[in-house]
């Protein structure tokens, strides 16, 4: 079984964007909104943060209590649109039960949406000239592509998702590429149902934040696992939705948790950053 280096990949990217921010004489700043206290939104905050100072991207971090009303999220949204110094506005997911996520990232003004999954990004990846690419399934087409190089028509892909957006986002650029694409919106840590499913494709992606969600009895022999999910434990441990032990003896390749997606996703929106400060500038 291959695993997919993110690192090495993101290395690279991140590289450029210092280099061109410091020949643009840019001064890109990015606006994180979090809400309540997710472990794994917060590893992904820390190192969004710390990959920003290190391409000098500006970072600002918006925390609220999980019992916060939409309203207020979304006045400090409308606030930072109108902020000329912030290039681009992220509200990290999952969001706490009860808020309105459509009507908060829907808040985000388009030229500022670099995490691309507004509304208005999707319709424009539709017709195929998005603001911005979306991070992370841009990241994943990135991974499968690494697995299979061109062979990716008439492919079967079935991801695991936790939120509807993400999953028809995510539906636009696999389909692009001519891969058969399904998913299924997971709310619970289960897979129950879905094995069958899972077992059939050529492509299995998971990206809800519950360990052993996918084990290797439930793929099929060579298939290709893409690991989007990411679980801390008390004692500090990190893993992902796969099963890594049963997996590895059937799956052709995987994106190991940590350091397979995570890495790449933060460069593509530090990289979405930068472009955004660009046109900004202009």
């Amino acid at each position: 079984m291959r695993l997919f280096d993110g690192k090495k990949t993101a290395e690279k990217i991140l590289k450029e964007i210092k280099t061109a921010i410091k020949r643009e004489k840019l001064k890109p700043k990015m606006a994180v909104i979090l809400v309540g206290e997710d472990e794994a939104s917060k590893i992904y905050i820390r190192l969004k943060g710390e990959a920003a100072e290190r391409v000098g991207v500006g970072f600002e971090l918006y925390k609220h209590d999980a019992t916060v009303a939409n309203e207020r999220i979304v006045k400090k949204i409308k606030e930072l649109n109108e902020n000329g110094d912030i290039a681009g506005i992220i509200v990290q997911l999952p969001l706490p039960a009860g808020l309105d996520r459509d009507k908060i990232i829907g808040a985000i003004d388009p030229r500022k949406d670099v995490d691309g999954f507004h509304a208005e990004n999707r319709r424009l990846l539709l017709e195929g000239h998005p603001v911005f690419e979306p991070v992370l399934p841009t990241a994943m087409l990135a991974a499968i592509k690494a697995a299979l190089g061109g062979d990716l028509p008439g492919k079967k892909a079935v991801a695991l998702v936790n939120s509807d957006i993400f999953g028809q986002t995510l539906k636009l650029v696999l389909e692009k590429e001519g891969i058969k694409f399904d998913y299924i919106v997971r709310n619970i840590c289960s897979a129950d149902g879905t094995e069958e499913k899972l077992r059939e494709t050529d492509i299995v992606i998971t990206v809800c934040g519950c360990p052993n969600l996918v084990t290797g009895e439930m793929i099929k022999n060579e298939a290709v696992v893409i690991d989007g999910g990411i679980y801390r434990f008390k004692d500090g441990r990190v893993c992902g939705d796969v099963d890594f032990s049963s997996v590895q003896e059937r799956a052709s390749f995987l994106t190991p948790v940590p350091g397979g997606l995570g890495p790449l996703v933060i460069a593509l929106l530090l990289k979405n950053v930068y472009l955004a400060a660009k046109k900004q500038k202009k």
